[in-house]
């Protein structure tokens, strides 16, 4: 529909969700994935592989110290607020890198079990639910500019859904380097998930690559290096078609919240989850308007 965004779209996930219930809950699963992958993989048709490449470069500091900073701070939290060991690694992952995608690759490299995996994903999807209404009225109210926002949602919004559609909603330049800062973000997953593996010891661990990004980099060059007499029309309804499924994912993943996962969460999962978060949020905002 013409007025849909990503923050309305999944607003209304969330009425259908609490109203009509999810008649199709296993939509929430792989194939949402699939379509959020697919959308950034064509999000790349829009961007300028020279801005991209100044974005991860404005972005990789801040990145390696943020990520780091969060699994240790988060461990901390978790012994004192005494969170279960694995739930609090699981939710530490997902706020240092990026949401359910780094809680899907660190669970089987723990052996974390079937409520615990569930628990950090419901912990994770509240405070993305929060963020993506919240960020861009924060970022207008401090005046950001759009390669500061961009950095900053990329950094303290946990899901690369809930990234772009903040970023989106914001600039079309703050999308771009979002999208590029969070992809690089999303990289970290595999060491991370090794880091884990060889701290539990675990003989199931399990490597998640996250190839959609390496997609995401040759659309971006196919639309950087094509001939200037190429429709550039092609590009742009490629872009709308990307931003069309975004909205569409963050529907089916508003919808995908239930009562029994928000029961399942308890308040010191989600103690941990909202600490972590603000700090994080704030560290990354401190650093974007002093030293950008």
């Amino acid at each position: 529909m013409p007025f849909a965004s990503p923050p309305i779209a999944l607003v209304f996930g969330l009425v259908f969700a609490f109203t009509v219930g999810n008649p199709y809950p296993q939509i929430a699963g792989k194939p949402t994935r699939v379509l959020l992958q697919f959308s950034v993989v064509l999000l790349g048709f829009g961007m300028n592989l020279n801005a991209v490449y100044r974005a991860g470069k404005d972005g990789i500091a801040f990145t390696i110290a943020t990520i780091f900073g969060t699994l240790i701070v988060g461990f901390c939290v978790g012994k004192l607020l005494n969170v279960n060991e694995k739930t609090s690694a699981l939710i530490s992952s997902g706020t240092a890198i990026c949401g359910g995608s780094a809680i899907a690759a660190v669970a089987p490299a723990i052996d974390a079990d079937g409520e615990q995996i569930s628990v950090s994903l419901g912990t994770i999807f509240i405070l993305n639910s929060i963020a993506l209404v919240v960020f861009p009225i924060i970022g207008h109210a401090l005046n950001l500019s759009p390669n500061q926002f961009g950095i900053w949602a990329a950094i303290a919004i946990h899901d690369t859904s809930s990234v772009v559609g903040a970023a989106q909603s914001y600039s079309a330049e703050a999308l771009a380097v979002a999208t590029t800062v969070k992809l690089a973000r999303a990289l970290w997953i595999a060491p991370v998930a090794l880091l884990y593996a060889l701290v539990y010891r675990s003989a199931k661990a399990k490597l998640a690559i996250p190839w959609f990004i390496f997609f995401f980099l040759l659309a971006t060059i196919a639309r950087t290096y094509t001939p200037p007499d190429f429709p550039p029309s092609i590009f742009d309804s490629l872009v709308l078609l990307a931003k069309a499924g975004l909205t569409v994912t963050l529907f089916f993943i508003g919808a995908s919240l239930s009562k029994e996962t928000l029961k399942k969460v308890g308040i010191k999962p989600l103690a941990q989850g909202v600490l972590l978060w603000i700090l994080i949020s704030l560290v990354s905002l401190w650093a974007v308007l002093n030293l950008l």
